[in-house]
């Protein structure tokens, strides 16, 4: 707001006091902030046959932490990404089949899947200049969102919501998203950086991994061990409950009976967000700040006497979080994390990356000890996968201004799973309550006597 428009409107002089609520209210009403009991534990309210997130048991009432375990539809994540890196089988899209379809394909079922989203990959004529280049904003994420919103109107049964419109309409997001990110960060850094414009055309037959480094890459070559650990990555972040900010967004607009366009455009939405997605900025931001002012990286004393700076809310963004570490269910270990670092350890080992590895390592472990320490906090607290997912990304080149679009490129798989599952299901538009703070009636007086 300009110095003018903030004179006339003053609209901002007491914008806290008007948006505060005192938090005695809370617990008086016994209101469950964030949907989040007063344990910590998520509100029930809904049903699911797509995944489960599993990080502590409930026993006489009490929260107790456990290993974590994500499963879909049934299966544990470690079982269906446990081959190592160097097999040649891709997964993510075997990965999607499951989510859509509720079952494992058999080889012929994955050939005929990976076809019609290979086919898919064409985006409507003249909407790389007219939505992707033209008048690009800074955020990628927005691009997407609007690219989704924009498509709704090159498609002739937008409004259809029966089960192959439906199906037709993910298949088609999950195999446009990727060249819609690659193309529009190549029209971001020509606009802001004023760098050259790429735009490669996709390689027909190739995964979703592929076709992401094939475009990205200026001379198109990568190695078939990135194309898998991206694919690895891709998987982690396709699905995580129906209670993450993202996903609980596609069901909330899913069950108001809207078109899915508009649907999974919120959720794109809502992965931005820093508390969300766009967390995984703040890590690889914390970790540079570590970087730059840890002079021995493989001395602890020295990473917990910088760590205990950000905790005490003197170093990085003053906020006391040190981002990477926590997670709202997981407890003792985020699975994905696990998987991440595993591979993680692999590409590193051997390389100029191999010290921020293990001061990544050192992180992890420290933190909790330094909260203890420090706050005296005793919380149980395992490191996320944001932890090592930016640092597996900066290995492979791919830039920061990435991430967060890639992790919206693999959810939408999670979310098109939810969508369907909320339609089939549902049932009933999605409304929580809210309690009013006036209990009373006040009384209204005339503008001139006001």
């Amino acid at each position: 707001m300009s110095e003018e428009e903030a004179r006339r409107v003053r609209l901002y002089d007491n914008f806290r006091d008007v948006n505060r609520i005192d938090p005695s209210f809370y617990e008086r009403y016994d209101v469950k902030r964030g949907l989040r009991n007063a344990d910590g534990t998520g509100v029930l309210v809904g049903m699911t046959n797509i995944s489960n997130v599993h990080g502590y048991v409930m026993s006489d009432g009490e929260r107790r932490p456990d290993e974590g375990s994500l499963r879909l539809r049934g299966y544990e994540l470690y079982d269906l990404l446990g081959e190592h890196i160097s097999g040649q089988r891709f997964r993510y899209e075997e990965l999607c089949y499951l989510l859509l379809m509720g079952e494992l394909p058999t080889q012929a079922q994955l050939k005929s899947f990976i076809e019609v989203i290979d086919s898919q990959r064409e985006l409507p004529d003249g909407f790389t200049g007219s939505m992707l280049m033209r008048d690009t904003p800074p955020d990628i994420m927005n691009v997407l969102a609007r690219s989704v919103l924009q498509l709704y109107a090159y498609d002739e049964h937008a409004e259809d919501r029966t089960p192959s419109h439906e199906i037709h309409t993910a298949l088609s997001l999950i195999s446009r998203l990727p060249r819609i990110m690659v193309l529009t960060y190549y029209s971001k850094r020509a606009r802001y950086e004023h760098e050259s414009m790429i735009m490669h055309r996709f390689i027909p037959g190739q995964s979703s991994a592929e076709t992401i480094l094939s475009m990205l890459r200026s001379d198109r070559q990568f190695t078939g061990e990135e194309a898998r650990m991206l694919d690895i990555m891709l998987c982690l972040h396709a699905e995580h409950g129906g209670g993450n900010n993202s996903t609980f967004t596609t069901r909330v607009l899913s069950s108001a009976d809207t078109d899915p366009y508009s649907a999974y455009a919120a959720a794109i939405g809502s992965l931005k967000g820093h508390r969300h997605g766009g967390a995984n900025h703040q890590v690889r931001a914390m970790q540079a700040e570590i970087k730059e002012n840890v002079e021995h990286w493989d001395n602890d004393d020295e990473v917990a006497a910088y760590l205990a700076r950000i905790v005490n809310k003197q170093a990085y963004d003053k906020t006391g979080l040190v981002y990477g570490m926590g997670h709202a269910v997981y407890t003792l270990s985020d699975p994905r994390a696990v998987i991440c670092k595993r591979f993680a350890e692999q590409l590193a080992r051997g390389t100029e990356y191999e010290a921020e590895y293990e001061l990544l390592c050192a992180i992890e472990r420290l933190t909790p000890e330094v909260l203890v320490r420090e706050r005296g906090t005793k919380k149980t607290m395992c490191a996320n996968v944001d932890m090592y997912s930016g640092f597996v990304y900066s290995m492979m080149g791919i830039p920061e201004d990435l991430y967060t679009p890639l992790f919206a490129c693999a959810r939408m798989a999670g979310w098109a799973a939810h969508r369907f599952e909320e339609i089939g299901a549902g049932k009933r538009i999605i409304r929580p309550a809210y309690k009013n703070t006036h209990t009373t009636r006040r009384e209204y007086k005339p503008i001139a006597e006001r």
